[in-house]
């Protein structure tokens, strides 16, 4: 919808632009320039509607305000001071320009910084274009998952939040199951949803869209994010990537989870308790605090017990993050032979 009617603006300022250059200079020929012009003015137009989009809407509101008054002062001055005092010199374009320009810029960039404290939401018809700017959807796994909470509560998200009653009823159904594991998930998720309506940086809102002709609950969840023009907040890596390949921007709280984690470099030393075998033989298995899996070399021997550990390589997937490491003493052994045998490669 928004390419047809790009193409359609960029059609009348084409033809436009070619009839009015026409009608100013009399010839069909130079009116091809005027069309030429009209095309590159429908193309720097859609390039300023795309940064547009990437403005907040109060701060759009305060500079539009900031050059109104900027503006009626500049004819206040003019008209009411400055033509009463300076009577005898002319006051020409330029310097109505010049006086113009300057009040009206003061008053935008004043507008602009105000515009940072300013509360659209006292204002009804604001407030609805100020929440549809911040609407995110939020998908079953990501309440379930429940970090979503957590992270409001920081801050470090906000806007309002959009929760289809199709994903209400999954989370409900989750609930009410037998399994006492998925009922405990469900029964999490309308925890998350109470914490999530308590936030002060956030808002939630239930919507009752429905899509009959879809059956999966991702489907509904793109159709309804197009309809939204909205952002999809999940953990699910499959829908992020049906998502990102309709053009859907998405929120995966996995990846945020994976991007705060510290950095860990090859030859670290960490200390990890090793709680359970590994796949290969030798190996054990620990985890760092923040759940990461720690495969240490030939630790099968020290189930139980803490022990020291060098990092030899880091393993990045899709689903989270592998450390590969090896016993502390075992790693110096191997490296005083390793210097041992290029002293012997040298001396030779």
């Amino acid at each position: 919808m928004d390419i047809i009617i790009q193409i359609i603006m960029v059609a009348v300022t084409t033809v436009t632009g070619y009839f009015i250059v026409r009608e100013i200079f009399s010839s069909n020929f130079i009116g091809l320039f005027g069309a030429i012009g009209g095309l590159g003015l429908g193309y720097v137009i859609i390039k300023c509607e795309e940064k547009l989009k990437e403005i907040e809407l109060k701060r759009i509101v305060g500079s539009l305000i900031g050059i109104i008054v900027g503006l009626i002062m500049a004819n206040l001055f003019i008209s009411r001071l400055l033509l009463a005092i300076v009577k005898d010199i002319p006051i020409t374009l330029p310097i109505y320009i010049l006086i113009y320009f300057v009040v009206g810029y003061l008053g935008f960039r004043i507008g602009e910084k105000k515009s940072r404290s300013m509360d659209l939401s006292k204002i009804p018809i604001l407030e609805k274009m100020q929440e549809s700017e911040g609407m995110k959807i939020i998908d079953t796994s990501t309440i379930i998952d429940g970090r979503i909470a957590d992270i409001c509560e920081t801050g470090f998200m906000e806007g309002t939040f959009v929760i289809p009653q199709f994903v209400l009823y999954e989370v409900q159904h989750i609930a009410d199951q037998q399994d006492p594991v998925k009922r405990t998930r469900g029964r999490r998720g309308l925890d998350v949803l109470h914490r999530l309506q308590k936030q002060n940086f956030v808002r939630v809102k239930i919507v009752d869209y429905d899509f009959p002709k879809l059956k999966d609950v991702d489907s509904k969840l793109i159709a309804l994010a197009k309809k939204l023009n909205s952002k999809i907040i999940t953990n699910d890596f499959n829908l992020n990537k049906v998502a990102e390949l309709q053009g859907i921007e998405v929120l995966n709280i996995n990846q945020l989870a994976t991007a705060l984690k510290p950095s860990i470099l090859p030859g670290e030393v960490m200390n990890i308790k090793i709680l359970k075998e590994g796949k290969e033989y030798g190996q054990g298995i620990g985890y760092l605090d923040d759940g990461t899996m720690v495969v240490v070399d030939e630790a099968k021997k020290m189930l139980g017990k803490n022990v020291d550990v060098v990092v030899t390589s880091v393993l990045q997937t899709t689903s989270g993050r592998m450390i590969f490491a090896k016993i502390k003493e075992l790693a110096e052994k191997e490296f005083v032979l390793i210097d041992e045998y290029r002293l012997g490669d040298q001396a030779r």
